[in-house]
């Protein structure tokens, strides 16, 4: 038995000794060392070696195996290395070549507007929160003051799926109102909604059927307009530089009373006059108030305990103006040719 082990190795130098390619040499690993191969069947038959012998003849399998293994792998790294370098000479690369220009995109302005809000408010304790967009007419209008039959839904012409009851929401105020609901009227409420509303509108420069907006909402004890003015003094020097001053004006919204236009001074001019602001030095940029006492009752929040303010805005709007894009459609545009300048922060209105 040692004896054919012997054998088996000279019979493994020989067969190295006439490999040509890295072929003959995986056909030498077959023979050898598969399951049916020469070294493996040498296991089976240590059945037949005497007790006193078997852990001998078992430490001679190993080293034959270890032995073709060196011999193996030696000649394969040699075969490869041949190929590779056959390879690279056949080949040739001019490295003089111009290498191929490949255009690529960039964030989009008005994905990166909408992150910076949600920073500035989560920095001040606020939560980013979502909601569904096909939405209830509970949510979208009922429990926000706009009853059935309001005029009030006829100029939002609102996208309805079945009959007058499920809807693309047109606001994300629905987020509020689920948002004021799950607090059960226990406990304050500080968060921003941003998202996809859908309204039935041309489609131009500057309108779309559908749009991002950003609303907001705080439910407190003890919140008033000066509130609202302050959060906005800190979210809006944020974006549009220390030097932009707001003024609230007085509107009418049906789920805020009072209610109020957000205005900043024109960050162009400065507050002297120009095209962007129509020469009043101030740009409408939201609408905001404190939050009715029904749309609280209707929550689940007592109005003579509690109070709140909210508002809301569109991001196009916001980024338009920040950035001088005068044409909305262009954040919805896959035209590298449009898009290559978004990551540089500063687009002018020509761009």
């Amino acid at each position: 038995m040692f004896m054919n082990i012997e054998d088996i190795k000279k019979g493994i130098e020989k067969d190295l000794e006439s490999v040509k390619d890295l072929k003959e040499l995986n056909e030498l690993h077959i023979k050898y060392l598969s399951k049916k191969g020469i070294i493996t069947e040498l296991n089976s038959k240590i059945k037949d070696v005497p007790n006193d012998k078997k852990k001998e003849f078992g430490m001679e399998v190993n080293s034959l195996r270890t032995y073709f293994n060196e011999k193996y792998n030696a000649l394969k790294e040699k075969f490869e290395n041949d190929e590779l370098n056959k390879k690279l000479e056949s080949e040739s690369i001019d490295i003089s070549l111009p290498s191929t220009k490949v255009s690529i995109g960039s964030p989009n302005i008005l994905e990166k507007l909408i992150e910076e809000v949600e920073e500035i408010f989560m920095s001040m304790g606020y939560d980013v929160v979502d909601g569904p967009e096909v939405e209830e007419d509970k949510y979208n209008f009922e429990m926000l003051n706009i009853p059935k039959g309001h005029p009030a839904r006829d100029a939002q012409d609102t996208f309805y799926i079945e009959g007058e009851e499920i809807l693309l929401r047109s606001q994300t105020s629905p987020v509020q109102v689920r948002t004021m609901l799950k607090a059960e009227g226990k406990k304050p409420v500080r968060v921003i909604c941003p998202g996809k509303t859908y309204r039935r509108d041309d489609d131009d420069a500057t309108h779309s059927h559908q749009f991002m907006q950003i609303e907001g909402l705080l439910v407190d004890k003890d919140i008033s307009l000066s509130d609202l003015k302050g959060t906005f003094e800190v979210v809006f020097k944020k974006l549009f530089g220390d030097s932009v001053e707001v003024r609230l004006r007085p509107s009418y919204y049906q789920f805020t009373e009072p209610s109020v236009e957000v205005d900043i001074s024109c960050f162009n001019c400065k507050g002297d006059g120009c095209n962007i602001c129509k020469n009043t030095g101030f740009i409408t940029i939201c609408g905001a108030g404190v939050v009715h006492p029904d749309v609280l009752r209707m929550s689940g929040f007592d109005p003579s305990v509690w109070s709140g303010f909210a508002f809301g805005f569109g991001a196009e709007r916001v980024a338009m103006l920040k950035y001088g894009i005068n044409d909305l459609r262009v954040f919805y545009n896959t035209d590298l040719r449009e898009v290559n300048n978004f990551d540089r922060g500063e687009i002018s209105s020509n761009d």
